[in-house]
């Protein structure tokens, strides 16, 4: 993983070398140790327009306009702001933000952990600096998730038609979080009409840990075949990890029997419930973190692209990223928590 270094006037006065011996950004991102987007907003941020001696104009880097424009760039804004006499610490929020995708909460939680400034601000303050243009690079354009009032939902009474369990029946003591082992499983599809691969999305209900399984079918076989593959590499600690699992009314969840059954021993492996239809708020951990999902792959995506690696790399970042409900631990921590003390 790639560290992070601020620019300095003398990283400036590299990357104007680097330029003129015509190297790639990515190349120079690797030479001065920083993510390719701060290369490019450098040669945003330090290009202009020279006249050479012949009467033609080029477009060339100053790394002293850069770093002039770096420096006045928050102090411009006035004197009551608390990042303006603090540009590396106004530059990390927007590396972790633009760079790793994180929220603005987030964000602060982890620069907190770095315990590299002085500076320290509160959500609101940042939201409020991000809406009046006070970062150079950092707009609301660039935020993964903008803030929008809380839906209401409409309690359904309606209940399942089929032999499954219907979560009217789930014991209250799923509803507190309070047990360990009790998950929420969901698909998320490709481009329609075109991805024949899916999604199985398992999250636990506790610690919000997250599974995601590439599915070649949207089918309630592959479901079935993603959970005996689970409980392969688990063996007998699969019915301690999943005591239970909620799922909505779609075709792919429709073998309960299936997906109760251990292939180890052909006794009850967990016990399935089903949502009341139209009610996916009765998943709400789910829907949560089907929204992380889609800041790596967005609406319209086809799957078939995708590879198992690369869902595993996505999913690692989900477990790894700071949870506000949490403390801002994550969800990987709790999940390692909970096997050490079962174990």
């Amino acid at each position: 993983m790639r560290k992070f270094k601020q620019l300095t006037l003398n990283d400036r006065l590299k990357l104007e070398v680097l330029l003129k011996a015509k190297h790639k950004p990515k190349e120079i991102a690797d030479i001065l140790h920083v993510h390719i987007s701060t290369i490019y907003r450098e040669m945003k941020r330090g290009t202009f327009t020279a006249l050479n001696s012949d009467l033609t104009t080029e477009e060339r880097y100053s790394p002293d306009i850069a770093d002039q424009k770096a420096k006045e760039n928050l102090a411009a804004k006035g004197a009551d702001i608390k990042i303006g006499n603090d540009h590396e610490f106004a530059e990390r929020i927007e590396e972790i933000i633009i760079n790793d995708g994180y929220s603005p909460a987030a964000a602060l939680a982890k620069i907190r952990t770095e315990k590299l400034y002085n500076t320290d601000i509160c959500v609101t303050t940042l939201y409020s600096y991000i809406d009046k243009g006070v970062f150079l690079n950092l707009t609301n354009a660039q935020l993964p998730v903008k803030r929008k009032e809380k839906r209401t939902y409409r309690k359904v009474t309606q209940k399942r038609a089929s032999k499954g369990e219907s979560i009217e029946n789930r014991p209250n003591d799923i509803d507190t979080r309070n047990e360990f082992g009790h998950w929420e499983m969901d698909t998320v599809v490709g481009k329609q009409g075109v991805s024949k691969k899916s999604l199985l999305v398992l999250t636990e209900r506790k610690t919000r840990k997250e599974i995601v399984i590439l599915l070649k079918h949207h089918t309630a076989e592959c479901v079935v075949r993603a959970l005996n593959g689970l409980e392969r590499k688990l063996g007998v600690k699969f019915r301690e990890i999943f005591k239970s699992i909620t799922v909505d009314n779609g075709s792919e969840f429709a073998d309960y029997e299936g997906m109760e059954k251990s292939r180890r021993s052909n006794k009850k492996r967990t016990t399935i419930f089903y949502c009341h239809p139209y009610s996916s708020w009765e998943r709400g951990s789910n829907e949560n973190q089907n929204k992380l999902i889609r800041r790596h792959i967005p609406k319209g995506t086809n799957f078939d692209d995708k590879t198992q690696a690369e869902i595993n790399h996505m999913t690692d970042w989900i477990n790894n990223y700071p949870r506000r409900i949490f403390g801002y631990q994550s969800s990987e921590q709790l999940y390692n928590m909970e096997m050490q003390q079962a174990a």
